[in-house]
């Protein structure tokens, strides 16, 4: 047992006074700790990620694959446009730039926890003029005083038991839990800019899809009404006509609603207006807009994200934090002394015999509280097992986060390639059912029913595209990719992020 633990021990046990006394004897030359040893909790989840068929797309060679973390938003997000879109919203991106100034924050503090371990020195200068009347004096007689002084002040707490050091370590783990929380701040923005831009690519694939379907219902529907006027045509059929093209019109309008809030999303991710001289976006079925990414292991995400590392050093504080509390239970040993020159008029000031000092050591042992310092200590400790909770949930919340996305994977290229086989049938239906109402064999219902089929089916390509290209950014985040811009920079280490971006 170190000597910490047994003055813990000692403290809690009530020993008698001189047998404390021996132990704090034993401290005198050397400062100690008295928090737990930290230990790492174990991984609460598998040791590999999920299998079946959802992940079977999912497998690669472990061997040859470059950790997603390492991968450059650059080299991943490979659309120009989008790569100039996340540039602008890393330089302007206010809840990123709050983040920054956070970790700025933090680290005055951590600097501020830190100045208490070294002695406080001061400068001093005083000048004193009093007089006295007759009346209240003790001599009977009126009394004047004068005195200057000059000298310097130095106080210093002697952390015997690691109370200030332990202090210092919850600040300093505090202002490392930070930095990582901007980390990850920097991920998620990549991400959602990613992701919205995405999305603003599929609302404007929808809003062409309606376009094109709209003016093809128009043409029907005008079809069908010269028809009823040369008596040809009946008013069913121009009525059903007229519900494609009402139904068209109505997408239309939501479409583009959902077109400008999207846009409106997207200003807002990067900090500014999109600027109009960035590249005109290319369609969203013509183009390799992100690439694809390896999965990594379990392990791997205690070194890879940000929001694990910023729990785990959350969890450090909380470990600190015990010793601090620990360390209250001892005595408080300050030192203060004064050294300077003092005199009754200036000019002496600095004549022989004109120096002055003092020395004033001070103890303070806690006696009696009213079981404060035992609250504290188990308020502590309850801190400390929430922490490794939070620790334990954020692993597993990435493992899920993780597996979501391989699952993804796994299944988005089957369901693309199956829905693009689907409405490439739907078109060719309609096209057939053309050629059948042109030729007499069927009514204009069957043309109506396959339009309006096409057009569904046009839709859901779309937005099975979006959910695709959108589940390969999330994985990438998930796993921890977003931090460096090209693939094989040195990343700059969290704690140093403290300086805010700057809008350009």
């Amino acid at each position: 047992m170190n000597k910490c633990a047994l003055f813990f021990r000692a403290s809690r046990l009530r020993l008698r006074p001189h047998i404390m006394a021996a132990l704090l004897a034993g401290a005198a030359g050397s400062a100690c700790s008295l928090a737990p040893v930290y230990q790492r909790p174990p991984l609460p989840v598998a040791a590999a990620y999920p299998t079946g068929a959802a992940y079977a797309q999912a497998r690669q060679d472990a061997a040859r694959a470059q950790a997603a973390a390492d991968i450059g938003w650059r080299d991943f997000l490979t659309d120009p446009r989008l790569q100039r879109l996340v540039e602008i919203g890393l330089a302007n991106n206010r809840d990123l730039r709050i983040a920054a100034l956070n970790v700025a924050r933090l680290q005055g503090q951590y600097r501020i926890q830190e100045a208490d371990l070294l002695p406080q020195i001061d400068a001093m200068a005083t000048a004193l003029r009093s007089r006295t009347p007759a009346a209240v004096s003790t001599t009977g007689h009126a009394v004047e005083q004068r005195a200057v002084m000059v000298g310097g002040t130095v106080s210093w707490e002697l952390d015997f038991f690691g109370r200030l050091a332990n202090l210092s370590q919850v600040a300093l783990q505090q202002y490392l839990s930070t930095a990582q929380a901007r980390k990850a701040a920097q991920l998620l923005l990549v991400a959602q800019i990613a992701d919205q831009y995405i999305t603003l690519l599929g609302d404007d694939e929808l809003v062409a899809v309606t376009q094109r379907t709209l003016a093809s219902a128009q043409a029907s529907y005008q079809l069908t009404l010269l028809q009823l006027d040369t008596g040809t045509g009946t008013q069913l059929a121009l009525r059903e006509a007229q519900t494609v093209v009402e139904s068209a019109k109505a997408n239309y309008a939501a479409q583009i609603r959902d077109r400008a809030q999207a846009q409106n999303a997207l200003t807002l991710l990067v900090g500014q207006p999109v600027p109009a001289e960035i590249e005109a976006p290319i369609p969203l079925n013509s183009q390799q807009i992100i690439a694809d990414i390896p999965q990594g292991l379990p392990a791997d995400l205690l070194m890879r994200r940000p929001d694990i590392m910023q729990a785990e050093a959350v969890l450090r504080g909380a470990n600190a934090n015990i010793g601090a509390a620990r360390a209250a239970f001892f005595p408080r040993i300050d030192l203060t002394g004064d050294l300077g020159n003092a005199s009754p008029a200036l000019g002496g000031l600095f004549q022989s015999g004109s120096k002055a000092w003092s020395f004033t050591p001070s103890i303070v042992i806690p006696i009696f509280n009213g079981g404060a310092l035992e609250a504290d200590l188990d308020v502590a400790r309850v801190e400390q097992e929430i922490s490794v909770a939070q620790y334990e949930k954020s692993i597993q919340t990435a493992f899920r986060e993780v597996a979501d996305g391989l699952a993804a994977r796994g299944t988005y290229d089957d369901q693309l390639a199956a829905m693009q086989r689907y409405t490439q049938a739907q078109q060719s239906r309609l096209d057939l059912s053309n050629l059948r109402y042109q030729s007499g064999v069927d009514p204009y219902l069957s043309v109506l029913t396959a339009q309006t089929d096409l057009y569904n089916a046009q839709q859901t390509l779309v937005g099975v595209r979006v959910a695709q290209l959108r589940s390969r950014v999330d994985l990438y985040r998930a796993l921890g990719g977003g931090w460096l811009a090209r693939t094989g920079e040195v990343p700059r280490a969290p704690e140093d992020i403290a300086q805010a971006p700057r809008a350009n």
